[in-house]
């Protein structure tokens, strides 16, 4: 069997989102709105699986097709008939689920492979007799052919995703490194156009010249179109000796579909922010243009307190080794009016929490643009995977001058970070009756904190095209060097594009301990109505979930190669290595024997220093990483960050050794079942499903009743049309089908 790493295990926790009680106090109009607006997002999630790994969309379809000629039930009896043990089938089942939960047959939180849980030749014997290769088995012949090696293989370099060397990722052709990413980034920032709707694909002529094509996501391919915006640059470039082509059209079928169901969502839209954000998308992904999404995102910013909120594209850039491709996601949910009312008077403190923040004004933004925050409860959430909460658009430019939405999505964190007392680790037993009481509500806290006033902060300084300043050279103060400030971010370049592959950590980073930092003020607290001895409760809850968090995320650092997979996970690490700094006894880290004879940890917060120790250490730490991270200084920002995110075995931690415990007793992420919508006559329906693998599998099974063996057609199609970019010695099948 496989190392545990790199498989989900069978008692691997399930749940399912619950919206019924949201969803049922929708009007008709709404709940049509809703509708049209889930199936846009979950068409445009199938992309993810051509923007994870060479393999995952053959693995999509095969599944399908199996699970569509006989459910889980049918196909258990047949799979125990070709000698599986009821074990080994329930293996499967998780790995399917796995697959659907993750678009892909890598975890979407750290990046890893996972692969199935039992023999290979016993899965062969289950697919190549199964009734979908009964009625089709040239097909389920060619798509196992095609994948079944790579589904089961553990190469080193295909654990991970990573670029070049380092792992597998299919935003690059497999022949790229990151110098050819930094280069196509200059390329990119050069012609003014954004990497978010990309991918890159390079070829190398008999010269040994570099080709690179450039890729944008479309309907359109090379037909003639109006819109001059984005074909002004479809062409060729020279650039540094180098010859760049912009061509579009990546994952045009798929769009189409998307563009389809925006369309008929325009029709219940419930007012013109709407009417016009739906549109604007609608020529984003018809002609590849993010200038386009920016103007439906703007439309998304206007449209304060909708009953049905969404929002759709290219978004996340946590997936790309580069840290400048979005991966696609789309969600549709609901508002949940008594949470919302809390993050409605939190974001009424926000200007004052703002001057609470440990940086001086001049890197504020010049005017707090008041945002919505909503809870939401989540009925559709097309991607990778679900979020706790989101701050968007990400664009940076919108940001700064136009404001952006936070959302809290209530019923994901009702069910997805709930953890039994039994499997609660690394904590002291006389912490976790405390940490089970109040993690919820501290949670709540942290995540309003982060998304409103984390990311919702800080200025970026500019110097735009025409050579102006968004700041006073000549009185603005670098409070780490008392100098006035030394470099900025030029016209086009973006937080993204100058930080890279940290960006997204980084700022990831400084949101969570502006919600540590902000938690201690006794506004916030009261906000969320916690007074007394029990906001003391939550502000010690909320940092010990740091801290633990910090010691968890080893399990995403990968040894072999010094990087980090997961960016979340990266930050918390970098929060407790900022926390032990601090000293005087605020936090430990032991190692222990648990009680089962194995190794095990205990962390420990001494909650009597939370304020006299722990606050001054992140006040100094969040100033270097604002100041660092307004002023552009891509230097000082990697020096501070890339030090504290470092992982040795020096000690007293000794954190490498501390990985290995933390992966001996570490608990599998949970998979979520989501609910489909489907139209009767008129009428909206709700479907919803067990909480269990197999439920899970169902959904997708019923998720495209009308079109589902075409769009894996398609899906396998496209896979196949680029297969070339990554066939190597192990990859030979690849695009056999």
């Amino acid at each position: 069997m496989a190392d545990t790493q790199y498989i989900l295990p069978n008692d691997i926790g399930v749940s399912s989102l619950d919206c019924r009680e949201a969803f049922r106090l929708l009007s008709p109009t709404e709940r049509l709105y809703a509708h049209h607006l889930s199936r846009a997002a979950w068409y445009g999630g199938l992309a993810v699986l051509l923007q994870t790994s060479p393999e995952a969309p053959y693995i999509y379809a095969l599944l399908s097709r199996l699970f569509r000629a006989q459910d889980p039930d049918q196909l258990r009896q047949h799979a125990l008939a070709e000698g599986l043990t009821e074990d080994e089938y329930q293996a499967f089942l998780v790995y399917a689920a796995g697959v659907y939960s993750n678009m892909g047959n890598y975890k979407s939180f750290g990046d890893t492979k996972f692969v199935p849980n039992l023999p290979k030749e016993k899965l062969e014997r289950v697919i190549l007799g199964s009734e979908a290769a009964r009625r089709h088995p040239e097909e389920v012949r060619g798509l196992w052919q095609t994948c079944g090696e790579l589904m089961f293989s553990l190469e080193p370099r295909l654990r991970h995703l990573g670029l070049g060397t380092e792992g597998v990722t299919t935003y690059f052709s497999g022949n790229c490194t990151m110098e050819d990413a930094k280069l196509a980034q200059d390329f990119l920032d050069s012609q003014n156009l954004s990497a978010y709707n990309t991918r890159l694909f390079k070829e190398v002529d008999r010269e040994g010249k570099a080709r690179y094509d450039v890729r944008l996501a479309s309907v359109l391919c090379a037909e003639p179109a109006l819109d001059s915006e984005v074909t002004s640059k479809l062409k060729s470039y020279e650039f540094r000796g180098s010859h760049f082509q912009v061509t579009r059209g990546d994952y045009a079928p798929i769009l189409q579909k998307v563009v389809e169901q925006l369309e008929k969502a325009k029709a219940y839209a419930a007012n013109s922010h709407q009417e016009q954000m739906l549109a604007q998308y609608v020529e984003s992904f018809t002609q590849g243009s993010v200038e386009a999404h920016k103007r439906g995102s703007r439309f998304w910013i206007q449209d304060k307190g909708p009953i049905v909120e969404s929002y759709i594209g290219f978004i996340e850039s946590y997936r790309d080794p580069f840290g400048s491709r979005g991966e696609f996601e789309g969600f549709v949910a609901m508002v949940n009016k008594a949470m919302s009312a809390k993050f409605e008077r939190l974001v009424g403190s926000a200007e004052q929490l703002l001057k609470e923040l440990p940086w001086p004004s001049a890197f504020e933004k010049d005017k707090f643009l008041t945002p919505d925050f909503t809870s939401l409860d989540v009925l559709t959430f097309a991607g990778s995977g679900i979020p706790a909460g989101i701050n968007i658009p990400n664009y940076d430019d919108l940001r700064q001058t136009e404001g952006f939405k936070n959302v809290s999505l209530g019923n994901v964190l009702a069910v997805a970070y709930t953890t039994p007392r039994e499997k609660l680790t690394f904590l002291e037993e006389d912490d976790k009756d405390l940490y089970l009481r109040w993690k919820g509500p501290s949670f709540d806290v942290q995540v309003g904190l982060h998304e409103l006033l984390g990311h919702g902060s800080g200025k970026l300084f500019v110097q735009d095209e025409k050579g102006a300043f968004n700041f006073d050279q000549e009185t603005v103060i670098n409070p780490e060097t008392g100098e006035r400030i030394q470099s900025w971010y030029q016209s086009g370049e973006t937080w993204d594009s100058k930080f890279s592959n940290i960006a997204s950590s980084y700022e990831e980073c400084r949101a969570e301990s502006v919600g540590l930092y902000l938690c201690l003020h006794p506004q916030v607290l009261e906000i969320f109505g916690i007074e007394g001895a029990d906001a003391e409760d939550v502000i010690y809850v909320n940092w010990l979930n740091m801290v633990r968090a910090g010691l968890l995320a080893l399990e995403f650092y990968t040894p072999e190669v010094s990087s980090w997979r997961q960016a979340h996970m990266q930050a918390r690490f970098v929060i407790l290595r900022v926390l032990l700094e601090a000293g005087e006894g605020l936090v430990a880290v032991t190692p222990t024997t648990g009680s089962d004879g194995r190794p095990d940890a205990r962390v420990r917060l001494d909650r009597s220093k939370i304020r006299s120790v722990g606050r001054p250490a992140l006040e100094r730490f969040l100033r270097r990483l604002q100041v660092l991270k307004s002023t552009g200084d891509v230097a000082g920002g990697r020096a501070l960050y890339e030090g504290y995110a470092a992982v040795t075995d020096a000690p007293p931690e000794c954190f490498l050794t501390l990985r290995d415990t933390v992966l001996l007793r570490k608990e599998s992420r949970k998979l979520i079942v989501q609910p489909n919508t489907r139209l009767e006559g008129s009428e909206v329906q709700l479907l919803e499903y067990e909480a269990s693998a197999a439920g899970l599998i169902r959904s997708f099974s019923e998720r495209f009743p009308e079109d589902g063996p075409k769009l894996e057609e398609v899906l396998t199609q496209l896979a196949t049309a680029d297969a070339r970019f990554w066939r190597g010695p192990s990859e030979a099948t690849l695009g056999q089908a």
